[in-house]
C-alpha cells in the first residue's frame, strides 16, 4: 500500500469527498501530480537548514516565555488540576502559526478563550471525522445538500475558516519578501488564494493536532511511570544549558526512545485509509478486488504480539536503545509517520518540538494525571487522537538540590 504497489493504493475520491469541503486541495487530500507537486515544495522549504533554525527559535521562545512560566503559575497555585491536553494544543497552535504564517495568536494565555481560528478548526475536524464514520454515505451528503444539522454547523465553521485563513493570506500579501514564515516561501511560487488557503490548513492539521495529541499522551504515561521521568532526567543533566541546543537534542537517544515508545502506544493519527485502484494482492496473500478500501491501523498495530512481542502492551523505552543509542524501527512495522513515498516530510521537526517540550517541562516540574495510575483514556471522534474531556492534571514544581 505504501511502498511497492503505492500508484494503486492512493487516498481515493471517496475520502478525497468526504474532507474536501475542510482540506481542499491539500497535500492531505490529493494524489497524483497535485500530490507531488506539494510535496516537492514543502520537502525543499522544511529539509532547508533555515527553516529548521526558524522553526527551532519559536519553539524556544514559546517554551522558555511562555508555557515554562504558565506551568509554574500553575504549579504555584496547587493542588488545582489543569487540562494538559487543552494546554499543550494552545502551545502548538502558537507554533504552527508562527512558524508557518508568520503570525502569532496567543493562546497560550489560559486567561483567554482558545482563538476563533483555532475553535473552528475543532469543530470543523470533528464533523469532517463523523462523516467517514457514516455507514451510508448518502446520509451526509443529503445533510449537506439540505444544508441541514451537522453539516449546517460544519459549513458555518469552514467558512470562518475560509475567512481567517483569507486574512493571514492578505497580510502576508503586504510584505512576504521579508518573512521566513512557510506560507511567505509558498506564495513566492503562487498567488492562488485557494491553493494558499489549503496549504494553511493542511500545515495547521500536520503542525498542531499530531504534536498537541503525541505529548499529552506522553505525559499520560509518564505519570504511570515515574521511573521513566528519571532516566529523562538523568540524560538531561548531562548537558548544559537552560535550554538544550539542536544538537543537544540530537544526543538524547534516551527522550527519543521514550516519545517514539510512546506513539507507539499512541499514534497521533490512528488509522489511514487507502483505495484500491485494480484488483491487487496483498503480501500475505489477500486478494483485494478494485475499489476496495484498505485501511491499516497504527493504534491495533503497535499492540500486537506478532509484531512487538509479549511485552507490546508495556511501557519500555528501552527496546528502542542498541547500545545507549536510538536504534529505529521499519517504518511499515511503526508506521506513525506512515511510510514509503508519503511518509511524514514534517517528522524532524515534529520530533524537535515534542522533545524540547519534554526535556524542559520534565526537568522543572512533576506531572500526575488526576485518577493516578487507573486513568483509562477516552478518545474523541477527530481526525487526529484526542482524549474526551482532555487530560487533567496537577503539576508540580521539582525542588533543585
Amino acid at each position: 500500500m505504501l511502498k511497492t504497489r503505492f500508484d494503486n493504493f492512493p487516498k481515493g475520491k471517496t475520502f478525497s469527498s468526504i474532507l474536501g469541503d475542510l482540506l481542499g486541495h491539500g497535500i492531505f487530500n490529493v494524489d497524483g501530480e497535485a500530490w507531488l507537486f506539494q510535496r516537492k515544495m514543502a520537502s525543499l522549504e522544511l529539509g532547508s537548514l533555515s527553516v529548521r533554525s526558524y522553526a527551532f527559535e519559536i519553539v524556544v521562545a514559546e517554551i522558555s516565555r511562555r508555557l515554562v512560566p504558565l506551568l509554574a503559575s500553575c504549579a504555584a497555585a496547587f493542588p488545582s488540576p489543569i487540562d494538559l491536553q487543552d494546554v499543550f494544543r494552545r502551545f502548538a497552535f502558537d507554533n504552527i502559526c508562527k512558524i508557518s504564517f508568520g503570525v502569532d495568536p496567543g493562546c497560550l494565555d489560559l486567561s483567554l478563550p482558545i482563538s476563533d481560528f483555532a475553535a473552528a478548526f475543532d469543530l470543523a475536524s470533528g464533523l469532517s471525522a463523523r462523516r467517514a464514520a457514516i455507514a451510508a454515505p448518502m446520509v451526509w451528503k443529503v445533510k449537506r445538500m439540505l444544508n441541514w444539522g451537522s453539516e449546517r454547523e460544519l459549513r458555518h465553521a469552514i467558512r470562518l475558516i475560509d475567512e481567517l485563513a483569507g486574512e493571514v493570506i492578505r497580510q502576508r500579501k503586504l510584505g512576504f519578501a521579508s518573512n521566513q514564515d512557510l506560507l511567505s516561501r509558498f506564495m513566492a511560487s503562487t498567488d492562488d488564494d485557494k491553493y494558499l488557503r489549503d496549504i494553511v490548513i493542511s500545515f495547521l492539521l500536520a503542525g498542531r493536532d499530531t504534536v498537541a495529541s503525541a505529548l499529552t499522551t506522553f505525559f499520560l504515561l509518564l505519570s504511570k511511570h515515574p521511573q521513566v521521568a528519571t532516566a529523562i532526567r538523568v540524560e538531561v543533566d548531562k548537558f548544559t544549558g537552560e535550554i538544550p541546543d539542536y544538537d543537544d537534542l540530537r544526543g538524547m537517544h534516551y527522550v527519543h526512545a521514550a516519545l517514539f515508545e510512546s506513539m507507539r502506544l499512541f499514534p497521533p493519527v490512528q488509522f489511514d485509509s487507502k483505495y484500491c485502484l485494480e484488483d491487487d494482492v496483498l503480501a500475505d496473500g489477500t486478494f483485494v478486488c478494485k475499489d476496495t478500501r484498505v485501511t491499516y491501523h497504527a493504534y491495533a498495530m503497535g499492540r500486537m504480539e506478532t509484531i512487538w512481542g509479549s511485552d507490546c502492551l508495556d511501557f519500555k523505552p528501552e527496546r528502542w536503545l542498541r547500545d545507549g543509542a536510538f536504534s529505529p524501527a521499519d517504518p511499515f512495522k511503526y508506521p506513525v509517520f506512515q511510510a514509503g513515498f508519503r511518509v511524514c516530510i514534517g517528522k524532524e521537526m515534529a520530533i524537535m518540538e515534542m522533545k524540547s517540550v519534554i526535556v524542559s517541562v520534565v526537568r522543572d516540574f512533576d506531572v500526575e494525571v488526576v485518577g493516578g495510575v487507573g486513568y483509562t483514556p477516552r478518545f474523541a471522534s477527530g481526525l487526529t487522537a484526542s482524549l474526551a474531556g482532555g487530560l487533567p492534571a496537577i503539576v508540580r514544581r521539582r525542588s533543585k538540590v
